[in-house]
This record gives C-alpha cells, structure tokens and sequence, in this order.
C-alpha cells in the first residue's frame, strides 16, 4: 500500500492528514503552531504517524501547505494554499465553484472551475476583526474555550451585533456590551454574525457562484456555519469528520498522491526531499510582515539631505569608517 501525506502549517494550528493509494484517509493531527515552525510541522507528523500506526518510511511523499510550507524540512513539494484549498474541495464536493475559508489570521474567497483551478480569489489578511482570531479573542475575555465557543453561542436569544470593523474598536464594543448587561451567548454570537457578515461581502467581491463551500477551524462552530449560511442566503458544503478544518492539508496529500501515481506511471525515481537538497528555509518571513528580510547594507544620509540607496560593499576584516 502508497501513502502520502499533506501538511498545512498555519499561523494559528498545524494540521497533518495521511491517504493511501485508493485516496482514503489513514489518519489526521492537528496541534498549535506555536512560533517555532519546523519543530511544529516535526510535532505534528511524529502525532500523524502513532495516530495511523506508521512508520515514517512508510510515507513516499510530503506536500506542505500554509504560510509555513517552506519550513518543512521532509517535504517533497510546496503548494500554495490557494491550489490546495481549490483541488481539496472540488475532489471532495465536485460542484464547487466558490470557497470560503476563515484562518486565524486572514480570510480567503475562493473562485474554482470544474477541474479545481482558480479563477480569482481575494483575501482580507489587514485586519484580525475579519478573522477566527477576533472570535478567540472575545471568547477568551468572555471566559470561554475555543471548544465552548459553538455550544455556548448557540444558546442566545437575543444577538447583539458588533458594529466595529477594527478588532481593537470591537473588544472596546464587547466591554461596553457587558456592563450594559447584555448576556454573553448574546454577544458572542452576535460577534459571529458580524464575521460572516463580513465574510460574505468578501465572496461577493469575487463573484458569487452556486455551489459554496467553507473550510478552516470556523467549519467545527455550529454557530458560525448558521451565521454563515444566513447571511448569504444559501448553504455551505462543509466536509465531514472535521476535514474542513484540514482541507488546506488535504489538497496538499491529494495533489502528492497524483503526483506520485504520475512518476509511477512514467517510471521515474520519487524526488528529495527539501533537506536533502539544502532547500530547507530556517525562518518563515510573515507575510504581514512591514519589513522584508535583507542583508543588505545602505549608505547612510548625507548632510545635504540626500539619501542614496546603494550597497556599501565592504572588505572582510577591515574597520568601518565613520561617516563624514
């Protein structure tokens, strides 16, 4: 028996899903991203592998998704979240032409043709009120677990709406809520409406076409599926036994599984992994991130007021003169 398996490190949870040959899945784990990475997407395969009952050599090849794809040290191939998200959920649901998927750190409209290419997408990555971090943040300050989030919300009579589109504006608004009286089922499930109210407008934008789907950690909330499918009218595919939340993970395994069975078929060696080539990225830049990472050196501003932007290029071994 083939097995393969996709990892989808992203900045909130890693996930990691095993298939074998006949495209079934063999097994799952998701944990915390945490800061660290590499160690992450180590962690979370070494929980892959004793939660399928196998041994690393058994698996013939990694795809690595997520804005830490390059971090993967046993990767054999990078996919952008964008292909694995649309091959994932057109094989899983062939209808599927538009994709919602809410992270923890950005949101992701998703347009898809019948082979599961892309056609155009959007992402709202400015702002954490748009994200299933500003739903985290207020069930934390509310006393509750991420767990407790669907159930708890699912109990309010009457929602009260947060009108504030900044994450900051909004905890402010939550407060304000609280001393009102306002019970806190109320507020957090008013605060999921408000999400997918924003969440739609980000599907409206990228052109709205039967057959929805939505995938991310928002697919085990109850709550926010009802919200979601509300405020757009229709309703959502949302794949089953919690492969929502590790669709990203599953296209990258679907589309190593392929690429596999193609080399089989042309009788080709399976490539290296990324170590073995010294591909191996020791940090992730976050794409969010104002500054991009550089070695570069730059002369400083004149007394004139000129600024040159040009490379100092320096002598080993040789003393900086300081500047006039």
């Amino acid at each position: 028996m083939l097995y393969v398996a996709g990892l989808d490190i992203g900045s909130t949870y890693t996930k990691a899903i095993a298939l074998d040959s006949e495209r079934k899945v063999v097994g799952t784990a998701v944990r915390r991203t945490g800061f660290k990475l590499a160690q992450a997407s180590e962690a979370v395969f070494d929980d892959l592998m004793t939660n399928c009952g196998l041994e690393r050599s058994q698996v013939v090849y990694v795809g690595a998704t997520g804005y830490g794809r390059y971090t993967v040290p046993f990767r054999h191939a990078q996919i952008t979240e964008l292909t694995a998200h649309a091959q994932a959920a057109v094989h899983l649901f062939p209808d599927t032409r538009t994709i919602l998927d809410i992270g923890g750190q950005d949101i992701k409209a998703i347009k898809v043709d019948a082979e599961g290419r892309v056609k155009a997408f959007r992402l709202n990555d400015k702002c954490a009120a748009g994200t299933g971090a500003f739903l985290e943040k207020t069930a934390r300050y509310l006393g509750l677990t991420t767990e407790d989030i669907g159930p708890y919300a699912m109990r309010a009579k009457s929602p009260k709406a947060i009108s504030s589109v900044c994450a900051v504006f909004a905890e402010s608004e939550v407060i304000n809520h609280l001393s009102n009286g306002i019970a806190a089922e109320d507020i957090m499930m008013g605060a999921m409406i408000s999400l997918g109210g924003r969440a739609i407008q980000l599907m409206r934008r990228v052109g709205l076409e039967p057959g929805y789907m939505l995938t991310g950690g928002m697919t085990r909330n109850e709550a926010m599926v009802s919200a979601l499918e509300a405020a757009l009218g229709e309703r959502f595919h949302v794949a089953p036994n919690g492969l929502g939340q590790l669709n990203g993970a599953y296209g990258a395994a679907y589309l190593g599984l392929r690429r596999v069975e193609k080399l089989l078929a042309e009788d080709k060696p399976i490539p290296p992994t990324a170590a073995q080539q010294g591909q191996v990225q020791a940090k992730a830049v976050r794409r969010w991130s104002a500054m991009a990472a550089t070695r570069k050196r730059f002369e400083p501003c004149s007394d004139t007021g000129g600024c040159p932007v040009v490379v100092v290029k320096r002598p080993v071994g040789k003393p900086e003169q300081a500047a006039a």
